[in-house]
């Protein structure tokens, strides 16, 4: 099989944030996806962003356009965020992400009509019922068709830094999960989702994809699920392993920090250096240990086996990427990395809220919402 991998422009980014939709004064989430969707789609058919739908009614995903840099994407975000909340707060509706709502049970939430989830939802059954679950999705522009299984592969050493940064899921159907990211365990239940298997070569990418459709367990390479995969048909590198982030703020730290990392990768390959990832039972190891325990993860950062606290790793790693970043021109953005790694991720503040209100987590769900409306971190309170 030849699959043909798009041009896209170097680092160039693009951007999709999954957004619950929930009612303002109890907290519980509702299907208006459809609805809102509909009487959005004359209004925004010639915007450079989209607005679309998702496995459930209750979500509306936000994709921007391509940007040359991480805030021209990040602005086409937060103009799909003003025309959505302008037609959901008639409705009582607030917007609100994370990678899991706090009490929401899967028996209460209705499947999208389309065929495509239908079919998801017969094949994994009980599983595929319980994918109430948000991310953020980040594409990263790659020139070059043989840079892509390289970058793939040494982006799993930053898997846990990533997953870790963006943990926001500790609650699960009105339960403390004990995880930072329980939605990242949860994901890798469906078929060919999780780890991105250590392919080293275009070729190899294309010789597993006609494998996966001769057998007929996908129809095409869409279906690869990947927590860090190749997207063809837009000539990127797409990081999927992202919970749903709470904040523009940490949907801009996070954007510019993945952007840095394959830009900062590409000049390696440029520099005739060998990119060499982690062994793979090192990577499944650490996406572990990042779900588990966040950024107070110890994560093996060798193939000798050694290990560092994650927030140590991460910053130095921030310290070494900087200059990249200021080459990318998305400095700004990037210096978020380090205020969560300072203040905190979504996860431990939505814990804190739930300490301080005796166990609420529909107190938990109004914090959510308020901190998406302010655009930043707010201090935990009931």
């Amino acid at each position: 099989m030849t699959l043909r991998f798009a041009q896209s422009a170097r680092s160039s980014v693009g951007v999709e944030w999954e957004i619950m939709l929930a009612d303002r004064a109890s907290g519980e989430l509702v299907g208006r996806g459809p609805e809102i969707i509909d009487a959005l789609a004359a209004s925004t058919a010639d915007e450079r962003f989209t607005v679309t739908g998702e496995l459930l009614t209750n979500t509306i995903e936000i994709t921007s356009g391509v940007g040359a840099t991480a805030a021209e994407a990040l602005a086409d975000i937060a103009g799909a965020v003003e025309v959505v909340r302008a037609r959901a707060e008639p409705l009582g509706v607030a917007l609100l992400s994370a990678g899991s709502h706090p009490f929401a049970q899967w028996y209460d939430q209705s499947v999208t009509d389309k065929t495509r989830y239908h079919s998801l939802i017969e094949r994994t059954q009980w599983w595929g019922r319980n994918m109430m679950i948000w991310g953020v999705h980040v594409h990263v522009g790659v020139e070059d068709v043989a840079k892509v299984m390289p970058i793939v592969g040494a982006l799993t050493t930053f898997l846990p830094h990533i997953q870790a940064l963006s943990a926001s899921s500790p609650f699960w159907a009105g339960e403390r999960t004990g995880y930072a990211s329980n939605r990242a365990l949860v994901f890798q239940q469906l078929p060919t989702a999780g780890l991105p298997w250590p392919l080293t070569t275009w070729e190899e990418f294309e010789g597993y994809v006609d494998d996966m459709t001769r057998a007929q367990i996908v129809a095409d390479e869409t279906e690869v699920r990947w927590d860090i995969r190749p997207a063809p048909r837009w000539g990127t590198v797409e990081i999927r392993v992202c919970d749903g982030l709470s904040t523009a703020a940490e949907l801009a730290a996070i954007t510019a920090l993945i952007q840095t990392l394959v830009e900062g990768f590409s000049r390696e390959l440029d520099a005739g250096r060998t990119l060499a990832p982690l062994p793979a039972w090192y990577v499944r190891e650490n996406k572990w240990r990042a779900a588990r325990y966040g950024l107070d993860a110890d994560v093996i950062v060798g193939a000798d086996g050694a290990q560092r606290p994650v927030r140590e790793h991460l910053a130095e790693t921030l310290e070494r990427l900087t200059p990249v970043a200021d080459d990318l021109g998305c400095a700004s953005e990037f210096a978020g990395a380090a205020a969560i790694l300072a203040t905190g991720t979504s996860g431990e503040r939505q814990s804190a809220v739930a300490d301080l209100s005796g166990g609420d987590l529909r107190a938990v769900v109004t914090h959510l919402i308020a901190e998406f409306e302010a655009g930043r971190a707010l201090p935990p309170r009931t």
